[in-house]
């Protein structure tokens, strides 16, 4: 058993020239195109990627004093 239904018969399917053709005019317009958007997009703020830029240096210069203090016997830990 097929999922497909058989092919139509080309002699009994309408408005079909000998040889499978369409007759002009058979035939639907070409749908319309959309390209591009429908509205502007609004441009994402770039405020919080540099604040966590921020906050990311700031943590690594913290750890990196951190570590220096450490190894300068600045720190005593225990």
């Amino acid at each position: 058993m097929t999922a497909l239904p058989p092919d139509p018969e080309p002699e009994k399917t309408p408005d079909l020239e000998p040889g499978g053709g369409v007759s002009p005019g058979d035939t639907p317009p070409d749908s319309a195109q959309t390209s591009g958007l429908s509205h502007p997009q609004p441009m994402p703020s770039k405020a919080m990627p540099v604040a966590w830029l921020v906050l990311i240096g700031v943590l690594v210069v913290l750890a990196t004093g951190f570590v220096v203090a450490l190894g300068l016997g600045w720190l005593k830990l225990g």
